[in-house]
């Protein structure tokens, strides 16, 4: 008798937020005593924060035994830090708490709003837009071209998600899911959803984000999306620098063109430091896939970002050397275009479109670096990506409408 192979055991899996089953688990601890088949120092801990703005955010921390991370289900998904001993990723807003989205209006100061709650290590800009806040135009409800008012980097990072769960790889290589969906929907607007599934696996120092984003309504539909990937001490300090296999860099604006020459270097806080921003267009290998790297001045810490350049085929690198106390911090963003306000953005043809049905996926993986060789490794791989091909360093910004 032929013996039948034996079923692959299914992912442990717990719903820790459902709007369609009305649940909701306020906390929760999961780890090797209730998922015995995976042993280890993990845990996956979900709790809700109380206390002034932060009052009712969902927070789950997830602890590889090696590295934690903890995403903010109340603010679209987004990762709020991530620790692997004397590393973080991550800065130090003048915001200090989670803030709810509920008490955020992303109207205020011109569009500023969003800022109101920014301190996150990842926050996706998008879906509808994203970038400078500014006038575009849209068809209304009565199929006239009319026009609005965006906001700051869009409505994506300031809303709650409806499905959030747990799975964990009850196999080798035992991988750590948080899976949760965020919906930018609207009545004669866009009907956007996003599944997004951040994980790691037991023991390891990288972390990975996949992402679908897919149009469920009847019509085409513009989209874009930031991942804006922040940074401040220990990792940023005077020295630190930026390293990438770069095609072509563009100064954002006049100020920005002003310290192009050294757009990869950065100093020590500065009071009174104007941001620079610098459009980066990566080379890849033939399977498409870049790698981006920010390293201490020490050469001995650091973390790279790998992606596919036909998913994401821009770099944002925006330097906010200010004083501590006004936010000390960097940007690292891959995106499906510029931060430039959407209208400029698709003049430029880097507004990209999804019809009716059609999805597209999204994936970074993150690596962090904690001594001289493993940076030294990361330089060589960016090196080989590079190959001996140039840089196009551009003294002036683009030519805009």
């Amino acid at each position: 008798m032929s013996s039948q192979p034996a079923k692959s055991a299914e992912p442990f899996r717990r719903v820790l937020i459902s709007s369609a089953q009305q649940a909701y688990v306020r906390d929760a601890k999961i780890s090797a005593a209730e998922v015995p088949s995976v042993s280890g120092s993990w845990s996956v801990r979900k709790t809700t924060l109380v206390g002034g703005k932060q009052d009712g955010v969902d927070l789950i921390t997830v602890d590889n035994g090696k590295l934690t991370f903890s995403v903010i289900p109340t603010r679209g998904m987004g990762i709020l830090s991530v620790r692997m001993g004397e590393v973080r990723l991550g800065w130090d807003s003048p915001v200090k708490e989670v803030v709810h989205p509920k008490l955020i209006n992303l109207q205020s100061r011109g569009g500023l709003g969003w800022l109101e709650g920014f301190n996150e290590y990842l926050v996706r800009c998008g879906l509808e837009f994203a970038g400078h806040p500014g006038k575009d135009s849209f068809i209304n409800n009565v199929g006239d071209r009319a026009e609005m008012d965006l906001t700051l980097h869009g409505k994506i990072g300031n809303t709650p998600a409806s499905e959030v769960e747990v799975l964990i790889d009850q196999q080798a290589p035992y991988r750590i899911h948080i899976r949760g969906r965020v919906d930018e929907r609207m009545f004669y607007g866009p009907k956007l959803e996003l599944w997004t599934e951040i994980s790691t696996e037991i023991g390891s120092s990288e972390f990975r984000i996949e992402d679908e984003i897919k149009n469920f309504g009847a019509y085409e539909q513009e989209f874009q999306i930031i991942y804006h990937a922040n940074h401040g001490p220990p990792l940023l300090e005077q020295g630190s620098r930026f390293r990438g296999p770069v095609k072509r860099v563009t100064p954002f604006n006049a100020h920005a063109a002003e310290g192009i020459s050294s757009y990869s270097e950065y100093p020590g806080p500065v009071k009174g430091f104007i941001e620079q921003v610098y459009c980066l267009e990566p080379y890849s290998d033939n399977a498409g896939q870049t790698m981006m790297l920010l390293e201490n001045s020490a050469g001995n810490r650091g973390v790279s970002m790998k992606f596919d350049v036909k998913q994401l085929p821009y770099l944002t690198l925006w330097k906010n050397c200010n004083a501590l106390e006004e936010g000390y911090v960097t940007g690292l963003e891959p995106g499906t275009g510029f931060p430039f306000n959407r209208r400029i953005e698709r003049k430029a043809g880097r507004v990209p479109k999804l019809a009716p049905g059609q999805s597209r996926r999204f994936r970074i993986d993150f690596a962090i670096y904690g001594s001289n060789a493993s940076i030294a490794g990361a330089r060589s791989a960016i090196e080989k990506l590079q190959s001996g091909r140039s840089t196009q360093v551009d003294s002036e910004p683009f030519k805009l409408e």
